[in-house]
């Protein structure tokens, strides 16, 4: 059961992700937004979807509630898309983890900056 599940959020994923960059028209959504990941529950009643893109806290709501306007779109497209009994009702929330590895990332270099070590006190 678990490999269907996972299966299926794969489906949803890459799916989502097309009709986003081919076939959305709202102006809320028009940075590249990044589905990182689909978590559906075990009875396929709801999905998960999580984006991420490199904007502002202004736009990261407006690219949520653009989303969130666009759910039914989505179902509806899913449904035709995909053989599926039942689609899932879809939530999108923030998925920081890119931001907070870039921010590890610029931790790292400057900590590697501040401690080149000192070659000439043997």
């Amino acid at each position: 059961m678990a490999h269907r599940i996972e299966r299926v959020n794969n489906l949803i994923r890459h799916e989502i992700s097309e009709l986003l960059q081919r076939q959305v028209k709202d102006p809320r959504l028009g940075n590249f937004v990044a589905v990182t990941e689909v978590s559906t529950s075990p009875d396929l009643r709801y999905a998960k979807v999580f984006v991420s893109c490199m904007v502002s806290e202004e736009e990261k709501r407006k690219t949520l509630n653009g989303l969130i306007a666009a759910s039914g779109f989505f179902r509806n497209k899913l449904a035709k898309r995909l053989r599926l009994r039942r689609v899932p009702e879809l939530s999108f929330q923030w998925d920081d983890s890119i931001e907070r590895g870039a921010h590890l990332l610029q931790l790292i270099d400057n900590v590697s900056a501040n401690s080149t070590p000192d070659r000439h006190s043997d």
